[in-house]
């Protein structure tokens, strides 16, 4: 094994504080659409078994469990990307990478004829607030459970999750190093796993 890659201290997932996210956390609140099967995904991810933790609770909404499960993995890596935005800086990340075969690009909005190069940390930026904006939209995550899921949710789902893939991309590839000094390594592998397996 690389000896980059492994542990500096025994594998120990230590509690991040939340109040230092990147952008605000996304709650779900008692009552609302989806507040049981968080419960449930947090029972199943404390298991430590990720393949449970993944799989569809019987019984349950489909689209209910990927909006529950979205929500959540935007939470973890907005948490995670928030300890590293002092590193992220313009000058550290002028272009928004995973190595050099992989530089992400930024369109305005739906459009994709004026792609732009920016740093990585306004990419994420940018990235964050347009995901934060999907999920704080009704017609799209609705919370009250008389309101249905638009037709094309799994497909809005799917392209949520090949963003926030690019912000796992970046931290691994520029940002690792920086983990591992704040022993947050174990913690960071933990919920990328979770999101690949999901």
């Amino acid at each position: 094994m690389d000896k980059r890659l492994q542990p500096t201290v025994p594998c120990r997932r230590k509690v991040l504080d939340p109040t230092l996210s990147f952008k605000p956390i996304v709650t779900i609140s008692q009552g609302a659409r989806g507040y049981n099967l968080i419960q449930i995904a947090q029972m199943t991810l404390g298991s430590g078994d990720l393949q449970q933790a993944v799989e569809l609770p019987s019984g349950e909404d489909l689209n209910e469990w990927l909006a529950v499960n979205v929500i959540s993995f935007y939470n973890e890596i907005n948490v995670l990307y928030g300890v590293l935005t002092e590193f992220c800086t313009h000058e550290a990340c002028p272009i928004m990478s995973a190595g050099p075969k992989y530089e992400y690009l930024w369109a305005d909005r739906d459009e994709t004829k004026s792609l732009r190069h920016i740093s990585a940390g306004a990419y994420i930026d940018f990235l964050m607030a347009w995901v934060s904006a999907q999920l704080n939209n009704e017609l799209i995550f609705p919370t009250r459970p008389e309101v249905p899921f638009p037709s094309k949710f799994i497909k809005i789902v799917k392209i949520i999750a090949k963003r926030l893939f690019r912000v796992y991309a970046h931290i691994y590839h520029s940002h690792f190093h920086h983990l591992m000094s704040l022993e947050l390594e174990c913690h960071f592998n933990t919920s990328f796993k979770h999101f690949i397996f999901f």
